[in-house]
């Protein structure tokens, strides 16, 4: 049995070969630790080989990479230990100082993070508190982002031989926050790491087929690039530039992504043979790209100039694809040495060249998106949207457009003008008449492309349409615009609201024949006082007068518990359209069938769960349908989670209802839409009412997603005559 005093001295011994091993610390760095190092021990109790200390060991080591300071190494070795409870919160500021309690602090606000991932739910006020507090820790010291996701990378690594279940998990959380994260701080080194690993376990078949093709072919890939090499060598030379030429590592995930978005097989892959050239001087990098298109012949699309247009995480590169020997494509990146370590670094250089102040105004620019939420929180929190906000700054796809002045704003994919209104100024936005792009008048819908220049025409009186909330109509795509939009509305006369509210609501009782004397059915649901208030709810936008509707028309029509579960399989399994085996995925579950439940007829985009039926396999349903949670009341215990298949790109059949005037040509203009939409009609059911001369129209058509029902809906309900469409 080993002695105390022994295991004591082995501790010692092997907390010294660790530090050995940590090349890319200083001297100051490594004597620090140790003595630290050496303090957790004693106030731990945990021994060297620990699972713990491991953590911290691995997160330190990542760290370094990064260049960054003793503090935040110091407080990346005490977080798996404070997370444990393994050392008490309040002996860290008595033995490693404030700022180091501060930051591990700081750490633990990040766990909010995860309200990120589920990007189908609207957060909880609970959560939106503790994503506000993140957001204060993020702005307040970015450092506890970047220990994060040391921290989830070290995760990444720990669940290696873990379960499919669990491996597919993390991998889908991090592919779904960090790496994003990562991507958005600049910190490339990071970025690579996480998405590979998340690649790695969700697509373990297609990694391990394209590291073997990178393998099998390494040795002819290598002679290739240090011949090309050697003679991009000579060609700076000559031309008195002086260059550090090399082979670039490829990522897996990103020859996998590139495969994806260019639907080429691996062999027609040209950036599997990546060259880099780093520079000294800025006008290097442009002195090297006239000697490759001098010696090379280029592809045109392929050429991208991050050094005059910065990405908005700071990425500086100059990118070419030239045709090399053989006839084989070689793709290249120019930047000066500085702007390399930019990319790999990011917001963490701030930290290497602190003292000096060099990287000061980088490191500004990067959070500014942070700061930027910051500013708004207040009137996304007020909607419920700042978790979709966040996510939008953070995970979603961006375009780039251009003020009148030159200046850039950075938006959301999907972007309309009046997101760009309301990012400019809420007055702006609140009195938009019409937009400019490039010098042509758009519409309100038109989605906004990277390199627009944008001009917003406004009028004195001008203010915001209710129809702008409608996300079917498409007019805005941004949290930030939408909550403007309700909160211009919520300052508006309260009796103006109720009045708009109460016609609006009769209006569309009326189309579905459903008298006004049921609307007490509705108060409690969506936890208002009075038929008034929900009335100046509806009318100032804070409730959807959709889910008012459908709500009145399930309780109306309400089947008991047996009947509805009966009808829901019978109906599932009958009429509606079975998917695929990739069309959604039962979590933690497979080889189950799945069907779309007819009820409420889900399609790619809707959030969406699961019911376990008889001996038919599970029924999926959209979350908001009213029978599916009828069905969560009477058999919670049958209800699973579900989710869109990721690859899944076939068709689903659902039924939309139009209401208009009879008139000669309807069913003419109506089809030949859905033709020049290339939408399939499976069927359809018409009548008439002679009293009031209308039509209503049932058709099953075949859609892909749900931007594809937004779009003909919207489309239909602009014909003549029609007075609404929607999805039954």
């Amino acid at each position: 049995m080993v002695s105390v005093r022994q295991a004591h001295q082995q501790s010692i011994v092997s907390t010294a070969e660790w530090l050995a091993g940590l090349p890319l610390a200083n001297n100051a760095q490594v004597q620090r630790l140790g003595e630290v190092y050496q303090l957790i021990s004693e106030q731990s109790g945990v021994s060297h080989d620990s699972d713990l200390l491991r953590q911290g060991r691995e997160m330190v080591e990542i760290l370094l990479s990064l260049n960054m300071d003793i503090d935040t190494l110091l407080a990346a070795m005490m977080v798996p230990l404070v997370q444990a409870n393994v050392i008490e919160r309040q002996s860290i500021e008595e033995h490693f100082g404030a700022d180091i309690n501060s930051l591990i602090q700081h750490v633990d606000t990040m766990d909010a993070i995860s309200t990120l991932h589920n990007q189908s739910e609207s957060a909880s006020p609970a959560q939106v508190d503790k994503l506000r507090r993140m957001l204060l820790a993020m702005a307040e010291d970015v450092r506890a982002v970047v220990i994060k996701l040391a921290s989830q990378i070290c995760y990444l690594r720990s669940v290696k031989n873990a379960d499919e279940d669990t491996r597919v998990m993390v991998a889908r959380q991090t592919s779904t926050i960090y790496a994003p994260l990562a991507n958005r701080l600049g910190i490339g080194q990071l970025k690579w790491e996480l998405e590979d690993y998340a690649f790695r376990y969700q697509h373990p078949e297609t990694y391990k087929q394209i590291a073997k093709q990178l393998k099998e072919k390494r040795l002819d890939r290598e002679r290739y690039i240090t011949e090309f090499v050697s003679a991009l060598e000579q060609a700076l030379e000559k031309e008195g530039i002086s260059a550090d030429v090399q082979g670039r590592p490829k990522h897996i995930y990103s020859i996998w992504k590139k495969m994806q978005r260019k639907h080429l097989t691996f062999d027609r892959l040209f950036d599997v043979r990546a060259v880099r050239i780093l520079t000294d001087e800025l006008q290097d990098c442009y002195g090297a790209l006239g000697v490759v298109h001098t010696n090379w012949k280029h592809l045109a699309k392929e050429f991208d100039d991050y050094v005059a247009t910065p990405k908005p995480n700071g990425y500086r590169s100059i990118h070419t694809v030239v045709i090399g020997p053989e006839g084989k494509n070689v793709e290249i990146q120019i930047r000066t040495h500085d702007m390399h370590e930019d990319s790999e670094l990011g917001v963490a250089a701030h930290w290497k060249y602190k003292e000096g102040g060099a990287a000061g105004s980088k490191y500004e620019e990067r959070i500014a998106w942070l700061r930027k939420i910051l500013a708004w929180q207040d009137d996304v929190a007020e909607s419920g949207d700042l978790a979709e906000e966040l996510r939008n700054q953070v995970v979603e796809d961006r375009v780039y457009v251009f003020t009148p002045n030159g200046d850039v704003v950075d938006l959301p994919a999907g972007s309309t003008p009046l997101d760009f209104a309301y990012y400019v100024h809420s007055q702006v936005g609140n009195r938009c008449i019409g937009a400019k792009v490039d010098g042509r008048i758009v519409p309100f819908t038109y989605q906004l492309q990277s390199g627009d220049r944008v001009e917003i025409l406004t009028a004195k009186n001008g203010k915001p349409s209710r129809d702008w909330l409608n996300p079917n109509m498409g007019y805005i795509n941004s949290a930030r615009a939408r909550a403007k939009v309700q909160h211009w509305f919520k300052l508006q006369d309260k009796d103006s609201n109720l009045q708009a509210g109460k016609e609006l609501l009769e209006a569309e009782l009326a189309k579905v024949n459903i008298d006004s004397k049921h609307i007490d059915l509705a108060v409690k649901r969506f936890n208002v006082n009075k038929v008034e208030d929900l009335q100046a709810a509806i009318g100032g936008g804070d409730i959807r007068l959709n889910q008012v509707i459908n709500f009145l028309q399930s309780q109306l029509h309400k089947p008991s518990d047996e009947e509805l579960a009966e009808r829901l399989i019978k109906r599932t399994n009958h009429t509606a359209k079975k998917p695929s085996k990739d069309a959604v995925v039962v979590d933690g579950v497979g080889n189950l069938m799945t069907n779309i439940a007819r009820c409420c007829q889900p399609v790619p985009g809707d959030a969406i769960g699961g019911y376990i039926t008889q001996g038919r396999g599970i029924s999926v349903h959209r979350n908001d349908c009213e029978q599916f949670h009828d069905l969560l009341e009477a058999h919670p215990e049958r209800v699973i989670d579900v989710r869109w298949g990721e690859n899944y790109s076939g068709g689903y059949a659902i039924t939309i209802r139009i209401v208009a005037m009879d008139r000669s040509g309807l069913l003419r203009d109506i089809t030949t839409l859905l033709a020049n939409e290339k939408i399939n009609v499976m069927g359809m059911k018409t009548r008439s009412n002679a009293t009031d001369q209308t039509a209503i129209i049932d058709m099953d058509v075949e859609i892909y997603n749900l931007d594809t029902v937004s779009r003909i809906l919207t489309r239909i309900g602009q014909l003549n005559g029609v007075v609404e469409t929607r999805r039954l």
